[in-house]
């Protein structure tokens, strides 16, 4: 079950420092950072260890089948930043 960034992200790049599969993105040195107003983790390569999550501060990041209701569009905004 991957993680899901929602839009309380601040875009401050811990969770990409702790993320054990470099599923997040885009880095802090990656040029889309500048165009983008959050992170977004890759379903495909997330391996749900849950260091993202820890290390929000925001709490920003959830496991997909916990997003909230009114969050929900943010799985596939997650998956579509890497398609």
């Amino acid at each position: 079950m991957p993680y899901v960034v929602t839009d309380a992200c601040t875009k401050d790049f811990v969770c990409v420092a702790e993320c054990a599969t470099a599923a997040i993105a885009p880095t802090v040195d990656d040029p889309k950072a500048g165009t983008v107003s959050q992170v977004f983790i890759n379903p495909d390569e997330c391996i749900d260890c849950g260091n993202c999550a820890d290390i929000c501060a925001q709490n920003a990041i959830y496991p997909v089948d916990d997003l909230p209701a009114d969050k929900a569009d943010f799985a596939e905004k997650n998956k579509a930043f890497f398609n």
